[in-house]
C-alpha cells in the first residue's frame, strides 16, 4: 500500500472516495487483528443488540445506545492510532510516551464507564419491569 502525503493537491471523485473507504476498512481490520479490547467491545455490541430487541427499546433509547457504543469504538480506535504513532516515533521506552499511551487508554476507560452507566439507566428499569 502506497502512502501519500496530505500536502499534495488531489482531485475529488468517486475513485478517491472509494479508496478512502478501502483505507478506512484496512484500519478497522488492522485494529481488530491487534486489539483484544475491540473483540470485547464487539461482544458487548452483540449483547446490546439482543437486549434492544428482547426488551423492545424505543427508537430514542436504541439511538442513545448506538451513540455511546460508537463513542467507545471510536475512542478505542483513536487509542490504537495514538499507541502506534508513539511506538513509531519513540521505539525506546520513555516516561512521556508512557503517559501519552496511558492517557489515551484512560479515555477509552472513561467512554466505556459512561456507556455502562447509560446502559444501566436504560436497561435496568426494563429488566426490573420484565422480572416483576
Amino acid at each position: 500500500m502506497k502512502w501519500e502525503s496530505k500536502g499534495k493537491k488531489k482531485k475529488y471523485g468517486l475513485k478517491r472516495l472509494g479508496k478512502s473507504f478501502i483505507y478506512a476498512s484496512h484500519g478497522i481490520i488492522s485494529a481488530y487483528k491487534t486489539e483484544q479490547n475491540l473483540i470485547v467491545h464487539t461482544i458487548a455490541l452483540i449483547i446490546n443488540i439482543v437486549l434492544m430487541i428482547v426488551l423492545k427499546l424505543s427508537m430514542i433509547e436504541c439511538a442513545i445506545i448506538v451513540i455511546v457504543i460508537t463513542v467507545v469504538f471510536t475512542s478505542e480506535m483513536f487509542n490504537t492510532a495514538i499507541e502506534y504513532a508513539i511506538d513509531m516515533a519513540m521505539p525506546q521506552i520513555h516516561p512521556l510516551a508512557k503517559i501519552s499511551k496511558d492517557v489515551a487508554s484512560g479515555a477509552v476507560l472513561i467512554s466505556t464507564i459512561g456507556a455502562v452507566i447509560v446502559g444501566l439507566i436504560i436497561y435496568l428499569p426494563k429488566i426490573i419491569n420484565a422480572l416483576s
